[in-house]
């Protein structure tokens, strides 16, 4: 399978990588604001939802995939403590909340009550798989 390429430019294309991204783990550590860039970058093994079920094993898809969100002004945390660089994170889902046009809160949802806000100027998303998937038997289960 190719390595996946998305670009979200309004709310309804970052709901599209937020599905995507459902479950990546994260650790602390690869949560990077590049203020100067406003920039901020998130580094995480996704798992690979785009692969359906396997057809042989119960084996599974995970990739290593960069986030990155561009015009970022300021990034909130919540539950997250900076100073656990190994903790890992679990990415549930990716939100925007429109304050004034085109602006708005870009909100990471984690497990755990976890989440982390950037206030950005307009939606600007990128997700890129960066090299080749590896095989795991788990896959996340979610309750109702």
């Amino acid at each position: 399978m190719k390595p996946l390429r998305l670009v979200a430019l309004d709310a309804d294309d970052l709901a599209i990588i937020s599905a995507h991204v459902q479950d990546g783990l994260v650790k602390v550590s690869d949560l990077e604001f590049l203020a100067k860039e406003h920039r901020f970058v998130v580094t995480m093994n996704r798992f690979a939802w785009e692969t359906g079920k396997p057809k042989f094993r119960h084996m599974y898809q995970r990739r290593r995939s960069v986030l990155h969100f561009e015009r970022v002004t300021h990034v909130e945390l919540s539950g997250i403590d900076r100073t656990r660089t190994d903790d890992v994170l679990v990415l549930l889902a990716i939100r925007f909340f429109p304050l004034e046009s085109p602006g708005g809160k870009v909100e990471l949802v984690f497990a755990a009550g976890a989440a982390l806000r950037l206030t950005v100027e307009c939606v600007e998303a990128r997700l890129a798989d960066l090299g080749a998937a590896w095989e795991t038997g788990n896959r996340p289960v979610h309750g109702d």
